[in-house]
C-alpha cells in the first residue's frame, strides 16, 4: 500500500455481529438444503458437539462432521431432509478476535407421511474465531431441550451404543 493511501477501516462490531449471524444462519440453510458437505465445511477448523443425556458427543473437523450427517440425517428424493431450521434469540458476545454466541433453534419437518410439525427445539452455544480477517466456527455445542417425532428425520442415532454395549463419554 502506498504511504499516502489510507488503511481500510477496521471492521466495526456491527460488521462482526453480522458476519457471525451469517455463519449461524448459513448452517441452518445448508442443513435444510441437504448440503452436508457445505455444513461440514463450516466446521473444518472446529468441534461440533451434541449433548445427549449426560454425554457429549464430539466430532472434530469437516470429515467427521460430514460423516455424522451422512449417517444420521435422512434425505428425501429431492435431496433435502424436508426440514426448516428456525434460529432465533441470537446473543453475541465479542472480545477482539473471538466471540461467543447463544441462540435457540426450532426444526420443522413435513414429509409425504408426516404433516408439518415441530420435531425438535433447543439451543446452540457457539464459539467463533477471526482468522485472516474472516470469522469461522471454533466450536458448536447443541442442546436438544424438546424432542418430538424424529423418526422421519434421523436414520438412526449414530452415537447410540450397540445393544448390550457400553460407551464411555467423549
Amino acid at each position: 500500500m502506498a504511504p499516502d493511501t489510507p488503511a481500510p477501516p477496521a471492521p466495526s462490531p456491527s460488521d462482526d455481529r453480522h458476519a457471525i449471524e451469517t455463519l449461524i444462519m448459513t448452517y441452518a440453510e445448508r442443513v435444510d438444503l441437504g448440503d452436508f458437505a457445505g455444513v461440514a465445511d463450516l466446521f473444518a477448523h472446529a468441534t461440533y458437539r451434541a449433548g445427549s443425556g449426560d454425554a457429549v458427543h464430539t466430532q472434530t473437523g469437516a470429515a467427521a462432521v460430514r460423516a455424522t450427517f451422512e449417517a444420521m440425517v435422512r434425505r428425501y428424493p429431492d435431496g433435502t431432509p424436508r426440514t426448516k431450521h428456525v434460529t432465533t434469540n441470537v446473543v453475541i458476545d465479542l472480545a477482539g478476535d473471538v466471540a461467543a454466541a447463544r441462540s435457540y433453534y426450532l426444526v420443522l419437518q413435513q414429509t409425504d407421511d408426516l404433516p408439518l410439525q415441530p420435531i425438535i427445539a433447543g439451543r446452540y452455544h457457539d464459539r467463533f474465531e477471526r482468522v485472516g480477517g474472516d470469522w469461522r466456527f471454533a466450536d458448536r455445542l447443541i442442546f436438544s431441550d424438546l424432542i418430538g417425532d424424529l423418526g422421519h428425520h434421523l436414520r438412526h442415532d449414530p452415537f447410540a451404543p450397540a445393544p448390550g454395549a457400553t460407551r464411555p463419554m467423549d
